[in-house]
């Protein structure tokens, strides 16, 4: 079975030039001017994040009237796009675009804050990390790589992903060798990488990931050495950035789910009942798996379970119930 990933995607973007450390870890002063440099996760000006990234970059700039500026370098420039952590880590750069579902070998219980299966949807991750203690749990998981996390934009719900032949059943998923599958983003970000050209058959719902939220990583060094304006300038940026992302991404998958049918021949299926049953059963499984790794993993899993079960009935009874009252008109 072939299931080309995220990761394995852009991990292709990774053959770069490493520039030199030295020159790069300390930030530009000039006549109290401060520069960053901001590495990606993302070929530039991709569809969703990498336009997200550019626009991160040139609002600090210019709500900070150039007192900040960033200096922007795409997945591969500077440092591959999955070592993007590092890079902000040891200093490489002083800021990074990316996601938190890529660290997981760093620290298991990363994805949770981009997305997890069966998960918060956009509007409740944002809820759960601004009033859910959930901003509190990132900042102490990346605390000991010296990294400040802040949400920087989301690509909304994503879809489960390409396949060249029809899922008939959760046996057909299992059957190594007769399935070859992709999956990235949504319609939006799938549409400009193409994936529609070798395979046909689109599953939704994205069960996998039903967020997508992006992350910047600051240097807390760098984030420390900021006056509080400019740390407010950066941090209203993101927020900023993080809501319009989301707004984007909603319309532009609309629009793009019907090019994708209408120009490109791609065939919409929903995922079969046991599928859908049999996955939920494995993400309880790892959710469980996870809490018992430490306390802080057990700490982030308990928090977002219970935002989950906190903001559930509520998002029934407004949300879902409108949208199937909505769909039966």
């Amino acid at each position: 079975m072939t299931h080309p990933s995220r990761r394995a995607v852009l991990a292709g973007t990774g053959a770069a030039a490493v520039a030199s450390a030295s020159t790069l870890a300390t930030p530009a002063l000039s006549q109290g001017r401060i520069e960053w440099l901001l590495v990606t996760s993302w070929p530039r000006n991709l569809p969703g994040p990498g336009i997200t990234a550019q626009r991160i970059a040139d609002g600090i700039a210019r709500a900070s009237e150039g007192r900040l500026t960033i200096r922007l370098k795409s997945a591969g420039e500077i440092v591959p796009a999955l070592q993007v952590f590092d890079a902000v880590a040891t200093g490489t750069a002083q800021m990074a675009h990316t996601a938190a579902l890529f660290w997981a070998g760093k620290t298991p219980v990363a994805p949770l804050f981009t997305a997890a299966p069966f998960g918060l949807t956009p509007l409740e991750h944002i809820t759960w990390i601004d009033h859910g203690g959930g901003q509190a749990l990132w900042d102490g998981l990346y605390e000991p790589f010296g990294i400040k996390p802040l949400m920087a934009g989301n690509t909304g719900f994503q879809m489960g992903g390409w396949f060249k032949r029809e899922i008939a059943s959760l046996d057909d998923t299992l059957k190594a060798g007769t399935i070859d599958a992709a999956e990235f983003l949504g319609p939006w970000s799938d549409l400009a990488s193409g994936f529609w050209q070798a395979a046909k058959y689109y599953y939704w719902p994205g069960f996998h990931e039903p967020n997508g939220t992006g992350e910047a990583l600051i240097s807390l060094t760098a984030w420390n050495g900021l006056p509080d304006d400019l740390k407010a300038i950066v941090g209203q940026a993101c927020a900023a950035e993080n809501i319009r992302a989301l707004g984007e991404a909603q319309w532009m998958n609309a629009v793009s789910l019907q090019r994708l049918q209408a120009e490109k021949g791609v065939m919409l299926r929903a995922w079969p009942a046991d599928v859908l049953a049999g996955a939920q059963k494995a993400a309880d499984e790892v959710f469980d798996e996870l809490s018992d790794k430490g306390e802080t993993e057990a700490a982030i899993i308990a928090s977002y379970r219970a935002a989950r079960a906190q903001l559930q009935p509520w998002s029934k009874v407004s949300q879902a119930a409108l949208l199937a009252a909505r769909d039966r008109g």
